[in-house]
């Protein structure tokens, strides 16, 4: 980390996206559970101010960029004048002076830290201009950078440059980073004499040149500088995003049995000797202890799992679950707002939501907590050491006592005292000769058919 120098970083996120065919700002579509815009913000230095610059009625966006970085400002590009223009919207967070000046995208977001910061280290070493670089697999389209001893001389864009220019494969990344103290007066001498009357950051190079100071190249990947304006541009980041993070949850022990086939979020956690089995997807704000295991095809999302519990195959963690050491969520099971301390078991085909389970109860097969009475959500409780019978309904509000037992077909609307055993279902009734005397009232006068 570059210490002992100030720095503002300013986030272009104005772009409408209208090639994203989507009504929400291109900086807001997701990559791995979070928006692209928040991938970058996460990535910009801790260490100095920030300024994201947003398009007019984008409130949206000002909205999350006070979710990820509270301390961001923002500033409203009234027009779209270019990328220079863009920058100079933030004036105010220029002129405050600092010793850099980073210039992002809201709709990069592979980019790395540590990229943010070798481009200050570059400042650091002398250079008024570093602009980032990348060697393209096809380089149609790009501003081709055009270095000369170590030192960037230009940046062509293809329409105006020479065949032998344009076989160069080193492009333009649009990331920036100026020396703080001359930034403004260099970003104030661009002027739109140009096709498009619209002012580019790309001029500064000829201006820093101009001036006999240095510029400079700093290269990275071309994944990390993928920019997004199409729908397919947007799957490409989730694909190099979900291999970056699985490979990083591989070098940390977890055990992924089929990695392309589990999906993960940014700021998904995992403890030790954590396994988890194909087709399984992992949302945000996901925690998983020590020695749990998720099976196939379950699907989670803002939950918390703790050590050595046991989730589906085919379950379905909702935002609010919360499960203790060693519980076991089995095959089609869903929970919501639910904590299921350490030792429950809720093996198959049930509904846990709103709810409390204490530890060491069992919730069988077919038990579902009623949590939603058409206008309000309400609570289930249920001690420690309960047994819920197969084909139980819970009938919320309601609270099951501590090693009470609820018998099998139960409809439940009312507290259970602890150790009681509740049984609600209407008695059984055997009529001898019923079922002999109905076969033979329904087939009288037909012919008999095979079954199905």
């Amino acid at each position: 980390m570059i210490t002992g120098r100030t720095a503002v970083t300013i986030v272009l996120a104005a772009g409408e996206g209208t090639r994203m065919r989507s009504a929400s700002p291109k900086v807001l579509h997701p990559v791995a559970g979070q928006s692209l815009l928040s991938h970058v913000l996460a990535a910009v230095p801790n260490s100095g101010a920030i300024a994201v610059v947003v398009g007019p009625d984008h409130d949206v966006v000002a909205e999350e960029v006070r979710r990820v970085r509270p301390e961001a400002s923002t500033f409203v590009q009234r027009e779209r004048l270019g990328t220079a223009h863009a920058v100079l919207a933030a004036r105010d967070a220029i002129a405050a002076g600092v010793d850099d000046l980073l210039i992002a995208f809201g709709d990069t977001p592979l980019i790395s830290a540590a990229t943010f910061e070798r481009l200050r280290q570059a400042l650091k070493n002398g250079a008024t201009l570093a602009v980032l670089g990348f060697r393209a697999t096809d380089p149609t389209g790009y501003g081709r950078l055009l270095v000369e001893n170590n030192h960037l001389v230009a940046i062509r864009e293809q329409t105006d440059a020479s065949p032998a220019e344009r076989a160069i494969n080193l492009c333009n990344a649009g990331v920036m980073a100026f020396d703080g103290r001359k930034a403004l007066a260099i970003l104030e001498k661009i002027g739109n004499a140009n096709s498009k009357g619209e002012y580019y950051l790309t001029d500064a190079v000829a201006i820093v040149r101009d001036l006999g100071l240095e510029a400079v190249v700093i290269e990275t990947s071309e994944d990390e500088v993928r920019g997004i304006n199409t729908k397919t541009q947007l799957a490409e980041a989730e694909h190099v995003m979900q291999t970056r993070l699985r490979n990083a949850a591989l070098d940390a022990g977890v055990t992924i049995v089929a990695p392309e086939t589990v999906f993960l979020s940014a700021d998904t956690t995992f403890g030790k000797d954590v396994t988890i089995e194909p087709f399984v997807v992992i949302g945000p704000g996901v925690s998983v202890e020590d020695g749990a295991v998720i099976h196939s095809f379950s699907h989670i999302e803002q939950a918390s799992i703790g050590k050595r519990a046991s989730v589906g195959p085919y379950a379905r963690l909702r935002p609010g679950t919360s499960l203790g050491e060693g519980a076991r969520i089995g095959n089609f099971v869903e929970t919501k707002a639910a904590t299921l301390e350490a030792g429950v078991k809720v093996n198959h085909l049930s509904y846990v939501g709103d709810a409390r389970v204490v530890a060491n109860t069992n919730i069988g097969a077919g038990t579902i907590t009623c949590n939603y009475d058409g206008f309000g959500k309400h609570r289930t409780e249920i001690g420690s050491g309960a047994f819920v019978g197969t084909n139980s309904s819970l009938v919320a509000p309601v609270k099951i006592g501590n090693g009470a037992y609820i018998g099998s077909g139960s409809v439940i609307t009312r507290d259970v005292p602890d150790d009681a055993m509740a049984v609600e279902r209407s008695q059984q009734t055997n009529r001898e000769g019923g079922a002999r005397r109905y076969r033979e009232l329904k087939t009288r006068g037909k012919q008999p058919r095979s079954g199905d």
